[in-house]
């Protein structure tokens, strides 16, 4: 164990050239960036998500409540036990084929089968209720660590000129804010990477949890070799749009429309700008070429750019599904009205349905296009992912 501990902590791959771990212990002068502060992260996890409990409960629920949001789940589908088998055991979406062997076998007719397994399908969805509380949560925490990123960057020499990223490095003290801005932001990376398995379950589940992951290993890879600095930007940017994506959620489970329209145009302007104009014009060009220039590449440094651009990755790729969503929009909108957010149902990651339009569709629609592919119907709704958040 200690030769792997050995390995792993090797200094050459973490601190740059002439550097070791004994030039960056704590003293009575300054105070630097260990390793060991990186365990108070899941403690307070665990704390954040007891808050996350309480506040959606006895904050989030009377809100939702009070804006009239019910916590009536979808209707149930009639007990029938060899539709039921046929769900559980083969399939959600039967073809034609199926559907008619259904249809003779329990003398009901195709329409009516349909029906069934989309409402077998809808009783797995979590109700509005839930939906609204868990935005409101992600609203709050969002717009307090952007705000507290805001006013704690404000300060810093390093947010109006980034080459002060590197000045010094990595001799560059830890402030008692900074701290607490790092170890905040992992708890609650932390406590998603617990909580997404039992929160509601949507399209992009598995590029969130890349997301996740990565958003961890960044956080605490640039706390190790103290890239902190730069890490601030990272973070504060990323949190920029996290709360407009959950307010524009809110105010559709709300159902004031116009309101969700403009904040969700909001989100995706504020987006864009941030991750594909901001992001690389402006941090990576510092953690590319004005550390190379001043403080020159070691290992550790190339994987840390590797990660930022890996993060970049995933930023085009969100980028490129609301771009299709407004293209789809604008589209839409040339034969009437047009609502940036009334789009396709396939290319939306979080999409409200009510049973009573679902029961109202033509008898000729093909079963296949009344579902996703997570199981849920839409017949209205809007990209409203939680995945942009790096939530970011």
């Amino acid at each position: 164990m200690a030769g792997i501990l050995a390995w792993f902590w090797n200094e050459r791959f973490w601190l740059p050239h002439n550097v070791t771990w004994a030039d960056l212990k704590n003293t009575e002068e300054a105070t630097f960036p260990q390793a060991e502060d990186l365990y108070l992260a899941f403690p307070l996890a665990f704390c954040i998500f007891m808050v996350r409990l309480i506040f959606e409960r006895f904050v989030a629920k009377p809100c939702a409540i009070a804006l009239n949001i019910q916590a009536n789940g979808p209707q149930i589908a009639q007990p029938n036990a060899i539709l039921e088998k046929v769900f559980t055991a083969i399939t959600k979406h039967p073809d034609e084929k199926r559907l008619e062997g259904l249809s003779k076998q329990l003398d009901w007719d195709v329409r009516s089968i349909q029906r069934w397994f989309r409402q077998r399908c809808n009783q797995e969805k979590p109700s509005t209720l839930r939906k609204f509380c868990e935005s409101m949560w992600r609203f709050s925490f969002s717009l307090y660590v952007f705000t507290y990123g805001v006013r704690f960057l404000k300060k810093t020499p390093w947010l109006w000129n980034t080459r002060h990223c590197w000045y010094n490095y990595p001799y560059q003290p830890l402030t008692t804010d900074l701290h607490y801005y790092y170890i905040l932001e992992l708890s609650f990376y932390w406590s998603l990477m617990f909580s997404q398995f039992t929160d509601i379950k949507r399209k992009d589940f598995g590029i969130m949890f890349l997301h996740h992951l990565v958003a961890i290993f960044l956080i605490s890879f640039s706390y190790v070799n103290n890239m902190a600095r730069v890490g601030t930007l990272v973070l504060c940017l990323h949190d920029s749009a996290d709360a407009l994506l959950e307010a524009a959620k809110m105010a559709n489970y709300a159902k004031f429309q116009k309101i969700c329209d403009l904040l969700f145009v909001m989100f995706a302007m504020v987006f864009i700008t941030t991750r594909l104009g901001i992001f690389p014009l402006w941090v990576l060009n510092t953690t590319l070429f004005e550390s190379w220039e001043i403080v020159g590449p070691y290992p550790s440094w190339w994987v840390f750019n590797l990660l930022l651009l890996l993060i970049q990755g995933l930023n085009c790729f969100w980028s490129y599904l609301i771009v299709k969503i407004a293209c789809k929009a604008i589209s839409k909108g040339k034969a009437g009205k047009w609502n940036p957010l009334h789009v396709s149902k396939d290319d939306r990651s979080d999409i409200e349905s009510s049973s009573d339009e679902e029961d109202s569709e033509p008898p000729g629609k093909n079963p296949h296009t009344a579902t996703t592919t997570n199981g849920t119907s839409g017949t209205n709704g809007y990209l409203l992912t939680g995945s942009c958040s790096v939530d970011d």
